[in-house]
């Protein structure tokens, strides 16, 4: 036997574990495996995760929040340029991927954060894990919002307007009914028991229920504008943006960021190719995983906007509180894909969930043995981190902007800066001269969107401060 040969980028930062010395074989092939896959998963016999499986794990980091924001991304863009989007971002984050994998087999690097420790050392590998941190727990904090606004409805704030939930609807109003008390009955009963599991490879079933749970909102929502279409209920949608000054000019350029955070699962790639039989089948599943998520994406945005048109909301969702005007079963729909997407989320919490306590280990205790190997820390930051997204979850009553915001920041990192930043050090010159061009465009686009969506987002909180102020005074 041998002794585990970490990579160079990750040694310094993992201790082998104390009751596993040893690298253990691989039941397939009877070869010393090199990767970390075996400390992170706790099973030594465990054989390796299937094609199937990893799609689905891929599919539903992929789908969460971010599918409610691209009609309203489609309403801002226009019908065609909107879906051409789409289509885009999901071609350009696979060649971001892509280069990750490159880079990762290059550098002997099993962790996005080696990768890019590999190529910028020790503050860049603690830089992407805190975009890894910032951009995982706001989208958990926002997954819980919407699973309290989908059961419970939605908090009462300056200037919105109250949505009913379906338990508010009906069963009405009570302490047992408030989104405080669904979050931690939710938290306690369904996701306590899912963030448990210490390989993301169990979370497979889940992950394929979840998938065929967004598969059925997109159905309904497909079913619902198909009927308005043949009673003719529904208009021309905008084929191109309204643009109509300069203000609406850049505020397009705010999509980019929504774009990019539909899409963003880098942090979760080696974690799965890692457990993967075949890794070779990485490239494969990546490619699987994006075409499915961008068919879901044009169909949602696309049906969604057709069926309300100018006035769709931010997050579509909200916009099934209405009556739809489908005879007979128009209340029954509306349930169905509320309820049907709160589950959805519920149980991609658990994947993203396990990227974020990854990433919190590996900051707070670099030379620790990998957190599988100890309970305690595993608890200890497994609870600290509920805790966190539940008291986030319940005192912020809206938290959209700050969503923005994040999207702006670490989503773009995460997806394109990063990236583009291993393909400029080009580290082992193995970078051609069509991902040099390609990392160039990848960096413009991230920071000139980003610049602007946060300069938007940064005047239009003052400019609604501006307009409360002037309201109170009259």
């Amino acid at each position: 036997m041998s002794i585990l040969p970490f990579s160079s980028s990750d040694k310094k930062y993992r201790r082998s574990p104390k009751s596993h010395p040893f690298l253990p074989k691989n039941q397939n092939n009877n070869q010393f495996r090199s990767d970390e896959s075996y400390y992170e998963s706790g099973e030594i016999g465990f054989n390796g995760a299937s094609f199937s499986g990893a799609v689905f794990n891929l599919s539903t980091t992929i789908v969460g929040a971010g599918i409610m924001a691209l009609p309203a991304t489609v309403k801002e863009l226009g019908l065609l340029p909107g879906l051409i989007m789409i289509v885009v971002m999901a071609v350009l984050t696979e060649s971001s991927i892509e280069i990750i994998l490159r880079f990762g087999k290059a550098s002997k690097s099993v962790s996005y954060s080696g990768v890019v420790g590999d190529s910028f050392g020790g503050g860049g590998r603690t830089l992407l894990q805190i975009c890894v941190i910032v951009n995982n727990l706001g989208l958990l904090i926002v997954y819980m919002i919407i699973i309290g606004d989908v059961m419970s409805g939605t908090r009462l704030s300056s200037g919105m307007v109250h949505h009913s939930g379906v338990l508010e609807e009906w069963f009405g109003a009570h302490w047992w009914t408030s989104p405080s008390v669904i979050l931690l009955f939710t938290a306690l009963t369904v996701i306590s028991p899912l963030i448990s599991f210490k390989r993301v490879d169990s979370l497979r079933y889940t992950s394929a229920l979840s998938v065929a749970l967004a598969v059925v909102f997109v159905a309904i929502t497909t079913g619902i504008t198909v009927v308005k279409l043949m009673n003719g209920s529904i208009e021309m949608p905008r084929l191109f943006p309204n643009v109509v000054d300069q203000a609406s000019f850049w505020k397009l350029f705010t999509t980019v960021p929504v774009l990019v955070t539909a899409y963003i699962c880098h942090y979760s790639i080696h974690p799965i190719e890692n457990e993967l039989k075949d890794p070779s089948q990485m490239k494969l599943i990546v490619r699987a995983s994006l075409t499915f998520c961008a068919s879901v994406y044009v169909a949602t945005s696309l049906f969604g906007f057709l069926l309300f048109g100018e006035q769709t909301l931010d997050d579509v969702l909200a916009n099934f509180d209405a009556d739809l005007g489908i005879p007979y079963a128009g209340l029954l729909l509306n349930d169905v894909v509320r309820v049907s997407y709160g589950l959805h989320l519920i149980l991609v919490f658990p994947v993203v969930f396990f990227s974020l306590r990854l990433s919190i280990d590996g900051l707070l205790f670099p030379t620790a043995v990998p957190i599988v190997f100890d309970n305690r820390r595993f608890l200890s930051i497994s609870v600290g981190l509920m805790g966190v997204i539940f008291i986030g979850a319940t005192f912020v009553p809206n938290i959209w902007t700050a969503f923005q915001f994040t999207g702006a920041t670490a989503a773009t990192s995460l997806g394109f800066i990063f990236p583009a930043a291993i393909v400029l050090k080009d580290q082992y010159g193995i970078a051609t001269k069509k991902d040099r061009m390609l990392s160039w465009f990848l960096m413009i686009l991230a920071v000139t969107s980003s610049t602007i969506a946060i300069s938007s987002n940064i005047y239009g909180i003052f400019k609604d401060q501006g307009s409360e102020n002037m309201r109170s005074k009259e």
